[in-house]
């Protein structure tokens, strides 16, 4: 044998080991995983909304309605806590999608019928339904939007403010000690209107292009601990009426820019 040839031999016999060494070597794959952090206060917030849920279902409204603005300040911590620390993905995205529907469409509607809307027959569950509806096609529009949209601005008011608006009127009233079925066709307009809202091409300030890394005025803190302190007061009827006049600002915009523009 001519040494050319043992030298192809050799290789052959090298390739061939090569290969079985591989068949028999399992390979090592990268496991994939998700970020816990920001899943976390995702999870926190879906947690709140089903336990609204529940906690309507056995009659504390009060408890339902604080509920859904636990799942908020959840909801707003978790998008913020992603770009804080570099844990954005398409998991978390997706996941914070889904529990908003929960927290802010399903919940809202079902607190709101249970507590008020289901005295009115088929009214109630029309109107609980519009805005369950409007819930879910403002997160499908929100969801496809993402690339081409003005970060400063919401196209149609946002599914947390407007989980905000019903959430705060029952909040209001039962602490008042008034019954849903007083104030039922109240309800049957507020919350259809909320719904609609969110629907609807009002634009609505963001506030994503706030800094809480950076410094601020020293008057800015002190205006923050002002407006803690004044919330405490009575939380339910000043949360109410700050996002009442969030969802107001909407349409007022418009007419402005309508009228003056």
């Amino acid at each position: 044998m001519s040494e050319q040839d043992q030298k192809v031999v050799n290789v052959s016999e090298h390739d061939e080991s090569t290969s079985a060494e591989q068949a028999v070597t399992p390979v090592k794959r990268d496991r994939k995983g998700i970020y816990l952090l920001p899943n976390l206060f995702t999870t926190g917030a879906l947690f709140s909304g089903f336990y609204a849920v529940v906690a309507a279902m056995n009659g504390h409204f009060e408890n339902a309605a604080i509920a859904i603005f636990v799942a908020m300040v959840l909801d707003g911590l978790d998008g913020r806590v992603a770009r804080m620390t570099n844990t954005q993905s398409d998991f978390g995205a997706e996941y914070d999608s889904l529990a908003d529907m929960v927290s802010f469409g399903v919940a809202p509607a079902l607190v709101a019928f249970s507590w008020a809307l289901q005295d009115l027959g088929k009214v109630g569950w029309v109107a609980a339904f519009v805005y369950c509806a409007g819930a879910a096609l403002r997160l499908a529009r929100f969801n496809t939007q993402l690339a081409v949209a003005d970060k400063n601005y919401f196209t149609g008011l946002a599914s947390p403010s407007a989980a905000a608006i019903v959430a705060g009127n029952v909040w209001v009233f039962s602490e008042t000690g008034t019954l849903g079925a007083d104030v039922a066709w109240w309800m049957a307009i507020i919350v259809p209107a909320a719904g609609l809202l969110m629907v609807s091409n009002f634009k609505y300030h963001s506030f994503k292009g706030l800094d809480l890394r950076g410094k601020i005025p020293f008057m800015a803190l002190l205006a923050i601990v002002l407006g803690f302190a004044i919330v405490s007061i009575d939380p339910a009827t000043v949360l109410l009426g700050v996002f009442m006049l969030y969802a107001l600002s909407g349409p007022a915009v418009a007419v402005k820019e309508k009228l003056f523009d």
